[in-house]
């Protein structure tokens, strides 16, 4: 694998764009771009508790990024990371990109004391849980939303 992951620089708006944008479209939905520039100046803003994560390729191209939400819990004197984005593009699937993210997302909780870190997919997004399988343990609830 030639990518590495790094945190999200100003410098990749651009790509980070592109590849948020591929990630919209792969779960059919609709995100304002108004709403995709808060977002962009959230993970590059200095709160702190949203952070960008890209995979690189030998070129330093972003192929792939891990978005992460740290908040606090009413359960835990400590942070949870939610790794709400996870993305990949498809020339770059298959070669350990996801994996990485999902490696350097626990590097980054762990610096910052988060004592859990959790994500949500489709339930039909077999390639994905393929991985997740391996590198976490399924949780036993289920997802309800305000209608």
């Amino acid at each position: 694998m030639a990518e590495r992951v790094r945190r999200l620089a100003p410098r990749d708006r651009d790509a980070w764009e592109a590849l948020f944008r591929a990630y919209i479209d792969f779960y059919r939905a609709n995100v304002p771009d108004s709403v995709i520039e808060l977002t962009w100046q959230r993970l590059n803003g200095s709160a702190g508790e949203m952070t960008g994560l890209v995979a690189v390729d030998g070129d330093d191209r972003p192929v792939g990024f891990a978005l992460l939400v740290l908040h606090r819990s009413t359960w835990s004197p400590t942070w949870y990371c939610y790794l709400e984005d996870l993305f990949v593009e498809p020339a770059a699937r298959g070669r350990g990109v996801g994996r990485a993210l999902i490696e350097a997302a626990y590097s980054e909780a762990d610096a910052r004391g988060a004592t859990r870190t959790y994500w949500v997919t489709e339930a039909g997004n077999m390639a994905a849980r393929a991985l997740y399988d391996d590198v976490a343990e399924l949780a036993p609830f289920v997802q309800y939303r305000r209608r």
